[in-house]
């Protein structure tokens, strides 16, 4: 697999390619073309070309996708090969639901530890997943030295705990604080989850659409 540099565009679609290609799979579909994969996902064949071609050549002229074969390249864009680990602070109502409902070794990632200041969970197991003291974070991080740290802890916290977790040479963060990490001076990858996004980007949609159809009604009125 070739690696250049790929527009963020691209590999936000390659997650949706994943998800696409495990229902194929599951409908017992074993090939597929680039019209019918465009068509399923309301994206071009060129475009799918197109994203693919970032990555090296994955169908055949005349044949299409292997579906099962296309899925293990994706995956290994994606990571999901290189058995990440993860660390999780903050087992609050966000940290403890992802612990409990979230499968991260489905996608590539083995929860190792979680940190927390509540005693009433510390020394605990969630999903036989351990429950530190939040003291104990830099002394631990340094021995599991996780690939990823997941951040769930409040904004006011977020900033403080993501300069401790950097120093500790954490690669990258998953950050549900709600807040935009001021981290200067660092290399570390940042992937930011704000689920007030998705929704009110919804907001805005719906509300296009209820203008339209009032606009609509009121020359239909006039007529």
């Amino acid at each position: 697999m070739k690696r250049i540099k790929v527009s963020n565009n691209v590999i936000r679609r390659m997650p949706r390619y994943l998800r696409k290609l495990d229902d194929l799979t599951a409908a017992g579909v074993e090939r597929i073309s680039s019209g019918e994969l465009g068509r399923q996902m309301g994206l071009t064949p060129s475009q799918i070309r197109q994203d693919f071609s970032c990555f090296g050549e994955f169908g055949q002229q005349g044949y299409g996708y292997n579906v099962v074969a296309l899925r293990g390249e994706i995956a290994k864009i994606l990571g999901m090969d290189r058995n990440y680990t993860a660390v999780l602070v903050g087992v609050g109502n966000i940290g403890r639901a992802l612990v409990e409902n979230f499968s991260f070794e489905q996608y590539g990632y083995k929860l190792k530890a979680a940190f927390d200041v509540n005693p009433d969970v510390i020394g605990s197991e969630i999903h036989s997943v351990p429950v530190y003291d939040f003291s104990k974070l830099e002394e631990s991080l340094t021995a599991i030295r996780p690939d990823v740290a997941v951040l769930c802890v409040p904004k006011t916290m977020a900033n403080e705990v993501a300069k401790e977790v950097c120093a500790c040479g954490v690669h990258s963060i998953w950050n549900f604080t709600n807040t935009e990490l001021q981290l200067e001076d660092t290399d570390v990858i940042v992937e930011n989850i704000h689920f007030s996004d998705s929704l009110l980007a919804l907001g805005y949609y719906l509300s296009e659409s209820l203008d339209e159809a009032e606009a609509k009604a009121a020359r239909a009125r006039k007529d």
